[in-house]
């Protein structure tokens, strides 16, 4: 067990080990199974004692995200922590982090949680190409910005959005002031809409050595606003989306997995949509693809041991079980070539994320 708390950006942790995980639910899951296999310990922090991941850990703490002396008291029983979603307030991180190594660091939160922040950080530090965007405060503010961004645009809130929520597309002037009301008085952004051909995505590993572990770029398709499904590797992959995804790592000094969201456009150029600091649902492919898969990667940048294997042995389509899709798991188990990931929630509700299937193909 690694006590060394001033800690150790650099420390390593060995077998036996804890790593608190701030999150609960299905991503914290597969990460806890993930570090169980490599003989390592996780403690799950959630408001929630019967989240997905609390059945699968070796332990639980129940408390709230923003209960800052909870979190301190919870990091002091880990090694290491990390988070499974990025909305967990970066004030409780950086409380977290005060006493035990935090990977990925804060600062990641404090990038991903603000769309006008991260915009602002991919565009202006980071160098890369994303859409066209505007600070919105008020109505006003917005109608100045539709004339300069141009019709079709996309009114998002800054904060809290996440499969298609917290965003209304305005297609003509006389939609603007009802996509205001809709999401007012959350402080917004609007960015100009992107005529894509696909919407593809890189999930990347940067270690605590500056190693950087790049799995195949993955082709994904929406229903609803929700990841239906991620074909990987994805066709005509030149590599310039792994490529970007490292100058972010980079950036950000990051330690752990990362999943980075684009646009394709009609000439092969990328537009970066967005960045989550965490294991991604559109790398749920590499747990069924003969490589090693992107919650042990994360666990093994966590614990600060080398990188694993990112190259594919098999292509593989996943397919996101929403709802009551899952009525259907007894023929999913029976498919030959296919693998079944049900993430042990009792409630079954329209728009929920209930598990997947892996598709080997």
């Amino acid at each position: 067990m690694t006590t060394d708390s001033s800690r150790g950006a650099q420390t390593v942790l060995a077998p036996g080990a804890t790593i608190g995980i701030l999150g609960g639910g299905q991503l914290g899951r597969m990460l806890a199974l993930a570090a169980s296999r490599l003989g390592l310990n996780i403690n799950i922090y959630s408001p929630s004692a019967d989240c997905p991941a609390a059945t699968v850990a070796q332990s639980a703490t129940v408390g709230e995200f923003d209960d800052v002396e909870a979190i301190i008291a919870f990091s002091q029983t880990c090694d290491a922590v990390t988070y499974e979603f990025e909305n967990v307030p970066a004030m409780s991180a950086k409380a977290a982090s005060s006493v035990t190594p935090l990977r990925p660091g804060a600062r990641a939160l404090d990038v991903s949680q603000d769309r006008l922040v991260e915009k602002s950080f991919l565009r202006d530090q980071v160098g890369v190409e994303v859409a066209s965007f505007e600070d919105i405060g008020n109505v006003y503010d917005l109608k100045r910005a539709v004339k300069r961004l141009g019709l079709p645009c996309v009114l998002k809130t800054r904060r809290f959005g996440y499969d298609g929520k917290g965003q209304v597309i305005i297609r003509e002037e006389a939609e603007i002031a009802n996509a205001w009301d809709t999401l007012a008085p959350a402080a917004c952004i609007l960015e100009a809409f992107i005529p894509f051909t696909r919407e593809v995505s890189i999930v990347a590993a940067r270690g605590l050595t500056g190693h950087i572990a790049a799995y195949p770029l993955t082709e994904n398709v929406h229903r609803n606003h929700i990841l239906h499904t991620s074909t990987a590797p994805a066709k005509q992959d030149d590599g310039s989306a792994a490529k970007i995804a490292a100058k972010i790592l980079d950036q950000l000094d990051y330690v752990g997995v990362m999943g980075v969201e684009f646009f394709q456009m009609e000439d092969g150029s990328l537009v970066v949509n967005e960045i989550a600091p965490r294991v991604h649902n559109s790398g749920h492919w590499t747990q069924d693809a003969g490589c090693v898969d992107q919650f042990e990667q994360h666990i093994r940048a966590v614990a600060g041991w080398p990188l694993g294997d990112a190259v594919p042995r098999h292509s593989v389509v996943m397919t996101n079980l929403i709802g009551t899709d899952i009525t259907a798991w007894e023929d999913f188990a029976a498919t030959p070539r296919t693998r079944l990931h049900l993430y042990g929630k009792t409630e079954t509700r329209e728009g929920r994320k209930m598990g997947h299937v892996n598709q080997i193909v």
